[in-house]
């Protein structure tokens, strides 16, 4: 049986989350840390962009494409005016709602991967 493209995509969220969720925690560690530019990760919208569906050769005389990487970048956010005096621009209430949003997130994945896996093994058993 092929793998199924839900499991791929919910996989690679799961990989986005993971990082996202490590890049707010050294947000947070680094809170009073002078001149520590908060960092983000792109939206996972920009990740499925660059991320290529491609068909896949079954047999040698078919035509194959290279799929896209699609590693995840994480940049300084901007500012948006809160800037501490010791240069540090880390506003940790932003900080605290980015990581309940990565949690729901989590979550929502999980709950649509076994859903899928619940259907999936109906239609075996079926």
């Amino acid at each position: 049986m092929e793998p199924v493209n839900l499991f791929d995509l919910a996989t690679r969220q799961s990989q986005w989350l993971a990082v996202r969720q490590s890049a707010i925690a050294s947000n947070i560690a680094n809170a009073n840390t002078p001149g520590y530019t908060a960092n983000d990760v792109e939206p996972f919208e920009k990740v499925l962009d660059r991320t290529a569906v491609t068909l896949a050769a079954t047999q040698a005389g078919h035509l194959g494409a290279e799929t896209a990487n699609a590693g995840f970048n994480v940049k300084p956010q901007d500012p948006n005016g809160a800037i501490m005096p010791s240069k540090n621009t880390v506003v940790v209430e932003q900080e605290l709602m980015k990581a309940g949003d990565v949690r729901r997130s989590f979550e929502l994945n999980t709950a649509i991967v076994k859903a899928f896996h619940s259907m999936m093994t109906m239609v075996v058993k079926s």
